[in-house]
């Protein structure tokens, strides 16, 4: 979905590696990273995998005043007391860093992940109350969740909005692979994690 001002929210470009059955036995992904450029010229990269125990789900977000890191259930926001660009270019050392504050954010506490999701969808029937986000959000969720996927399939960065008529192609291929697994009694149980 565009925005009002005719632009894509999120990545314009994503490459990105998806491994199938890495991990277990089965035909959709279970180790992804994927590398992503924005508009305005900031990157991302996204990884996460069905085979790292204990896990870790860790979101980072760097800024020219500072980082904020969201883990084990704490927000943390490091502000520099100088803009990062404005200190690179004047520094006469190459590997000094800004005087920085770090703070604790105060959250309220709830870091419910799917079950919050689920619950405001349920909520948004029941009683008219507000998504965490709204249709068009799915939508470019989806489009970036496609376009990782068109991106390792080919082996090469891919572009958004993607072609959809070569992402269904390339899926057809995949599906007419596809094939019905013995039930060997694993049992993949989820509960508590949305």
């Amino acid at each position: 979905m565009m925005r009002r001002d005719g632009k894509l929210p999120g990545p314009v470009k994503v490459r990105a590696f998806c491994h199938e059955a890495k991990w277990h036995d089965i035909e959709v992904e279970d180790d992804v990273t994927a590398y992503m450029e924005f508009a305005n010229g900031a990157t991302g990269v996204f990884v996460t995998t069905t085979g790292d125990a204990p896990g870790t789900n860790r979101l980072e977000l760097t800024f020219e005043r500072g980082k904020t890191v969201c883990e084990h259930d704490r927000l943390i926001f490091d502000r520099l007391k100088v803009n990062e660009r404005e200190f690179c270019r004047t520094a006469e050392n190459g590997f000094a860093k800004p005087e920085m504050e770090r703070i604790e954010v105060e959250t309220d506490g709830f870091n419910e992940q799917h079950v919050g999701v689920l619950k405001a969808f349920a909520g948004r029937i029941l009683d008219g109350t507000p998504l965490i986000a709204e249709g068009e959000e799915g939508i470019n969720a989806l489009m970036l969740s496609n376009a990782m996927y068109l991106s390792s399939w080919l082996d090469k960065t891919v572009e958004l909005p993607i072609d959809e008529e070569l992402f269904l192609k390339e899926l057809d291929k995949r599906r007419s692979r596809s094939v019905l697994k013995d039930d060997a009694g694993i049992v993949f149980d989820t509960t508590g994690t949305y």
